[in-house]
């Protein structure tokens, strides 16, 4: 975090990352100042509800957020900025999106959490587009220039007031990561389904404890819990997952909830025990996951966008990784033979022990899908079968030197590039 006045006293000349967050409610045009070096502008948590004219004259500028201000409207000026790849205007009231508020090199797209019913023709002229987050908004349909986006791998359009299918979207040819529950079209009455979820027990918040958070993501907090009372039809040791109430860059925390309960038993997913659905009190009571298990693999960043990273020197023998693969492609399987897309498979969401034991979880962008015609259903299943390839991909990316010769590596190379 950096300063107004460290910024107008000249103390930041040539850096390369600005973050200011004072309630600011103008612009500070001292940020010109430092053109020659600026490329990451972080001005979340401000005031503010327009951005000038001279912001253009930051050539160098990449990524710009602007998330939690008094937005109204996407700014038309981030258009004119010549070298801007990545827009992050989460939780604003943004309502229209100018056609020239894109600009030509834009890769990765945030406007999660805002009012807007319609989206510019110019956003499928925009061939870089590799990641597009648009939950929680007010779409009713997306653009048909849309499926020009042959670039774009992870879609999130969850909470929004999409009346049909977007197929000219889902068939896109690099499309691997999507979540799209918590729309009209993907309302249904299937009993079989309900079913489901409601085979998994109620209990009341007064239940249970909690104790320390183990983790904590976009859609809730995991905090390690014991039972108030003797509990005997389930074990000692329990997690709870307590969601927030709102939306979330993935969608509805009930959305999530229903996949994960929906998806039922495997030995290598996180296993839900009970359920709590009380007013502003939503939660799942999970299976406590063993100290020695640790993540896989890191979110991605910057430069990757949507493919994961991993420690630096971190590596795994082809036995582990093709054991990890074993065990994926039954819970990929598992999940879509119960109509489940996880929407995020990904190694930083897999968690593994010394034998190469997985187990997988965070259903925060899941959405169900058995609603939906037997083609759209195959499309699905595809599209996240390329997540499951990229998955692969990365962990061959850290595989051992003394085994990227041998049979296995071989095989796992010619499955992904088939």
């Amino acid at each position: 975090m950096h300063s107004l006045s460290q910024l107008r006293d000249g103390k930041l000349v040539g850096v390369t990352r600005l973050k200011l967050s004072e309630d600011l409610t103008d612009f500070p045009l001292e940020v010109l100042s430092l053109a020659d070096s600026l490329e990451i502008l972080d001005l979340s948590d401000n005031l503010l509800s327009s951005l000038p004219e001279e912001l253009k004259q930051l050539k160098k500028l990449k990524i710009v957020f602007a998330s939690n201000n008094r937005f109204e409207t996407l700014p038309d000026v981030l258009g004119e900025c010549p070298e801007l790849e990545m827009i992050g205007f989460k939780s604003n009231q943004i309502r229209h999106v100018p056609d020239n508020a894109l600009p030509p090199k834009l890769r990765w797209l945030i406007l999660t959490d805002n009012q807007i019913e319609n989206l510019p023709d110019s956003l499928g002229l925009r061939p870089r587009m590799q990641k597009l987050a648009l939950a929680g908004n007010r779409l009713t349909a997306l653009p048909q220039t849309m499926s020009e986006l042959h670039n774009l791998e992870l879609l999130r359009i969850s909470a929004n007031q999409l009346q049909e299918c977007p197929d000219h979207v889902f068939g896109l040819p690099k499309l691997a990561w999507v979540a799209f529950a918590g729309n009209p079209f993907c309302q249904s009455s299937d009993t079989k389904s309900s079913n489901s979820i409601e085979s998994v027990p109620h209990v009341a918040s007064s239940s249970f404890t909690l104790q320390h958070v183990l983790g904590q993501g976009a859609s809730g907090v995991i905090s390690k819990a014991v039972w108030n009372d003797n509990q005997a039809d389930y074990p000692a040791d329990i997690a709870v997952k307590v969601f927030k109430g709102e939306v979330t860059s993935d969608g509805y925390p009930q959305d999530e909830l229903n996949a994960c309960l929906n998806v039922g038993y495997h030995p290598s997913l996180v296993q839900p025990l009970a359920q709590v659905s009380e007013p502003n009190y939503l939660a799942l009571v999970m299976n406590l996951i063993p100290s020695h298990f640790k993540n896989l693999g890191l979110p991605p960043n910057f430069d990757t966008c949507t493919r994961d990273t991993f420690p630096e020197g971190f590596s795994l023998s082809i036995a582990q990784i093709e054991k990890i693969v074993d065990q994926m492609e039954d819970v990929f399987a598992h999940m879509h033979d119960n109509h489940v897309c996880h929407g995020d498979l990904y190694a930083h969401n897999t968690l593994f022990d010394d034998q190469a034991n997985i187990i997988f979880g965070d259903f925060g962008a899941a959405s169900m899908y058995h609603m939906l015609s037997t083609q759209q259903q195959a499309t699905l299943r595809q599209v996240e079968g390329r997540s499951l390839n990229f998955f692969i991909e990365d962990l061959l990316s850290i595989c051992a030197d003394e085994d990227r010769q041998s049979d296995g590596f071989t095989h796992l190379n010619q499955r992904i590039s088939a």
